[in-house]
């Protein structure tokens, strides 16, 4: 089927419209002045200055040991979640799917703010723990349905033989599940990396003054004015998650590739 003219337009028009706002992002982060709408020259001064802004760079740090935490924590969590969920009764499975659903539907300042009061309550000091542990209640839903999918689509009847064969439940999961749903568990894992990363809501609600995360800390300068340092930074991330990007689709398409070649050296034998 081919397509117009007119819907080729659409889809480039739709693609500017959605990557124009970081390309100007990329741009005045080159920018000599601090303008935000007049170019004033070419430089690296605020890639330079990002270098030794420690306020900046001790959020980013922050942001990223929360990200990686919260997201081996909620990975493993989810995934044997899911699967206890894919072994339970039609009618259990439904209860326990409504309850999962119910964080992701929740409106976030709702369990911002649910979580902040359960920490008072419990007389937690706000910091790291408890940011940690707001991120992982309410990404692990996402990685239940990222592998659930995976579960419904492997046969049932490979657990039953492995257990045949004299396999316990660890060796099950290990050698039969886990390589079924890797794929979900990879796609729930990169999920709550994203949503950890730029979470703001419920950071701003669980984080403790020691525990400012890059959104809160580009919050706190809005009020005042961003500096550019912050477009430096953000050009360096958008760098970091195309290389990830291009370099997982150059490995998808590396596998295709040799199935495809495998496929012919079937047929010619």
């Amino acid at each position: 089927m081919k397509h117009g003219l007119g819907s080729k337009i659409y889809v480039m028009a739709v693609l500017l419209f959605a990557h124009i706002p970081m390309f100007i992002l990329i741009t005045f982060s080159f920018n000599k002045s601090r303008s935000r709408s007049h170019w004033t020259g070419f430089t690296f001064t605020w890639y330079n200055k990002l270098l030794h802004n420690s306020e900046i760079l001790q959020a980013a740090l922050n942001t990223l040991v929360v990200a990686v935490v919260v997201s081996v924590v909620a990975t493993v969590l989810g995934t044997v979640s899911a699967v206890g969920m894919y072994f339970l009764s039609k009618r259990l499975q439904n209860v326990m799917t409504i309850l999962t659903n119910l964080p992701i539907v929740n409106p976030e300042i709702v369990t911002g703010v649910s979580l902040m009061l359960m920490f008072t309550f419990l007389k937690f000091n706000m910091g790291f723990e408890t940011l940690i542990l707001a991120h992982v209640i309410s990404n692990v839903p996402y990685v239940v349905f990222s592998v659930l999918p995976k579960l419904k689509q492997m046969d049932r009847h490979l657990c039953d033989v492995a257990m045949d064969l004299g396999c316990g439940w660890l060796q099950v999961f290990f050698k039969v599940i886990l390589p079924e749903i890797s794929p979900g568990v990879l796609s729930g894992f990169l999920i709550v990396v994203a949503f950890s990363l730029d979470d703001f809501v419920i950071s701003y609600f669980t984080s403790g003054p020691t525990s400012q995360t890059l959104p809160l800390a580009i919050f706190a300068m809005t009020r005042k004015r961003v500096s550019p340092e912050i477009n430096a930074l953000s050009t360096i991330i958008f760098m970091i998650a195309l290389i990830i990007i291009f370099a997982m689709q150059y490995r998808e398409f590396q596998g295709v590739k040799a199935k495809q070649s495998h496929a012919r050296k079937g047929q010619g034998s």
